[in-house]
C-alpha cells in the first residue's frame, strides 16, 4: 500500500509541475518515485522518508541547475527558436480589429487570436503589427513603423 501512496504523490507533483514549469516540483516527484521503490523493496517508513528527502535534495542541487542551463542555452545558442519562441518579433497582418480585449491576426500564414500589447492601441484590418510576445494562444501585438523591406508589396499600411 505504501508504494502506491508514494506513486500517487509523485504523479501529483509531476502534474503540478506542468502548471508551474519551474522544475521544482518535478524534483520532489522524482524523490517520491524513489521512495516508492524503497517501499516496494520492504523498507520501513522512516527509511522511505529519508530516501524521499535525499533524492529530492540531490536532484534539486545537481539535476535542476543542469537542466535549466541547457534550457537557457537552447535559446541563446546558435539554434533557431521554434514554436511560440519563433513567433515573437515577427510581423503580422490584422484580419479583424485588434484592441486590448480581442482581435485576429495572420502570422506566417496562420490565424491567431490577438490583443494589443498597449491597451490604448487599436488596429484595423490591413494594418501591419509586430508580435511582442505570445501568452497561451494569443499574440500580443504592437504597431511599429515598418521599413519598406518589412512590408509585403501587395499589402496596405
Amino acid at each position: 500500500m505504501e508504494p502506491l501512496l508514494w506513486i500517487v504523490l509523485g504523479v501529483v507533483l509531476v502534474v503540478a509541475e506542468i502548471f508551474t514549469t519551474t522544475l521544482f516540483l518535478v524534483m520532489f516527484g522524482v524523490g517520491a518515485f524513489a521512495a516508492a521503490g524503497a517501499a516496494a523493496l520492504g523498507a520501513p517508513l522512516a527509511f522511505q522518508a529519508v530516501v524521499f528527502a535525499a533524492v529530492s535534495a540531490l536532484t534539486l542541487v545537481f539535476a535542476r541547475p543542469v537542466i535549466q542551463r541547457h534550457r537557457q542555452s537552447a535559446l541563446t545558442g546558435d539554434e533557431q527558436p521554434f514554436g511560440v519562441q519563433a513567433i515573437a518579433g515577427s510581423t503580422a497582418l490584422v484580419l479583424e480589429r485588434v484592441d486590448a480585449n480581442s482581435g485576429v491576426v495572420k502570422i506566417d500564414g496562420e490565424i491567431w487570436t490577438a490583443r494589443s500589447y498597449d491597451a490604448t492601441q487599436v488596429f484595423g484590418p490591413g494594418d501591419r503589427v509586430r508580435v511582442i510576445e505570445v501568452k497561451g494562444v494569443t499574440a500580443l501585438v504592437w504597431h511599429e513603423d515598418f521599413d519598406a523591406t518589412d512590408e509585403q508589396p501587395d499589402t496596405k499600411r
